[in-house]
């Protein structure tokens, strides 16, 4: 039955190349523009998402500030401070933190030979801060316990930094000033495409051990509190028993937020799910907007059909086909049409993405040429079936009208029909 009624509707079609296939080139322009435009989105979601994780994916800055509660008769506007015994008690205290350090920045000046770089953060941190923040060295290494220990003099340097020092110079190993003091290089970071920073964006930072910090400046008050829970459901929570163990231990109320700002990854997630969503939801809709301008044309095309076959039908009906034979074979006819061109659309998406290969996004901001941070137009799986599926619906929607007006053709009426 199915195999005749699709024979049925590739000989109706046939009746009119021209015709059908002009019907067939709006389709193929719709399919072939929703599955670009949903692959467009997924990359700038991709890019978008990968800007804040380079961030880091689970991550909480703590600013120390001062009071606005007064506990236990204890003066509002009281500073807080972060100190080696306030790191000491986080640990013992906070069980939900997985890692945590402080971090003490200056700007004292990195020199390379004539080179110097006097605007570059040099960030004192802990060998954890690497995994937290997502300092990925593309040479050499990272800080490690060894380095903090014994107070070694070591530094790894940002990608911007390590251009404006040594250019395409291999840097690990090299000898910098910092502040005057003579570090050794022992990694490199690549471009860092990031879409959120503080003190300065990681290109423009070099990180040496906390401990070796103090030989260029006083580390006794580090600028913040840097540390990561657990797991990123549980941020929340370690954030209330951070801020409770730092209160303990420097006498201030464990319910105040304003003594401590904190900074973490649920404070700007929905934003990048609403932008990136939201845009790839947008998208979608124009695309099946102009697949839908297709299908409106194969549904005047397939009334006009219905009109020419009249007689055709009436015979059919006389002969004993019953009415959803009738609507099924128009519907199945529109369904051959959408489909075909489909198929057709999706291979031109698909060439047309390879021919255009990458859009260019973050990369000019960012002076970056690798390509990772522009929009490769990636047809994948999924949104192939995605796109069929629109195709499907938007193809259904279509069908019905004609093969509902087909279907109730009075019989007598249609075969006296001229």
């Amino acid at each position: 039955m199915l195999t005749e009624i699709i024979r049925e509707a590739w000989i109706a079609l046939k009746r009119n190349t021209t015709r059908s296939a002009l019907t067939m080139l709006g389709i193929v322009w719709g399919i072939a523009t929703v599955t670009l435009l949903i692959a467009y989105g997924s990359s700038f979601r991709q890019i978008l998402v990968g800007g804040f994780d380079a961030f880091g994916k689970s991550v909480v800055i703590c600013w120390p500030q001062q009071t606005s509660e007064q506990p236990g008769g204890q003066r509002a506007g009281k500073k807080v401070v972060l100190e080696q015994a306030d790191l000491d008690a986080v640990k013992e205290m906070a069980p939900l933190v997985k890692h945590a350090c402080r971090e003490t920045v200056k700007r004292p000046g990195i020199a390379y030979g004539e080179r110097m770089v006097g605007t570059a953060a040099i960030r004192g941190v802990c060998p954890e801060y690497g995994e937290m923040r997502n300092e990925v060295a593309a040479e050499g290494r990272w800080i490690n316990s060894a380095d903090e220990v014994e107070r070694r003099r070591v530094v790894f340097l940002g990608g911007r930094i390590r251009e404006q020092l040594f250019s395409g110079k291999p840097a690990v190993g090299e000898t910098v000033l910092i502040g005057g003091v003579r570090f050794e290089v022992i990694g490199v970071m690549a471009r860092k495409i990031q879409m959120s920073n503080y003190f300065s964006s990681d290109d423009e930072s070099a990180w040496i051990p906390f401990s070796a910090a103090g030989d260029v400046w006083d580390t006794k008050y580090a600028q913040v509190l840097v540390f990561a829970p657990l797991a990123p459901q549980f941020e929340k929570r370690a954030m209330d028993q951070v801020l409770a163990a730092i209160a303990n231990r420097q006498q201030f109320s464990p319910t105040d937020k304003k003594a401590i700002i904190m900074f973490g990854r649920d404070e700007f997630r929905p934003v990048i799910d609403a932008i990136t969503i939201g845009l790839q939801v947008l998208l979608t809709f124009i695309g099946t907007l102009t697949l839908g301008i297709g299908a409106v044309g194969v549904m005047n095309i397939q009334l006009v059909s219905v009109d020419e076959r009249v007689r055709e039908i009436g015979l059919r009906r006389a002969l004993g086909a019953k009415k959803w034979h009738i609507r099924l074979q128009f519907l199945a006819e529109t369904l051959f049409i959408m489909l075909l061109g489909g198929a057709i659309g999706v291979l031109l998406s698909y060439l047309v993405a390879a021919a255009v290969g990458t859009l260019p996004l973050m990369g000019p901001l960012f002076e970056d040429d690798s390509g990772k941070a522009d929009i490769h137009l990636k047809i994948s799986m999924l949104t192939v079936m995605l796109s069929s599926f629109v195709l499907l619906a938007v193809g259904v929607a279509s069908g019905l009208v004609p093969a509902l007006r087909a279907s109730k053709l009075d019989p007598v009426e249609a075969l006296r029909y001229e």
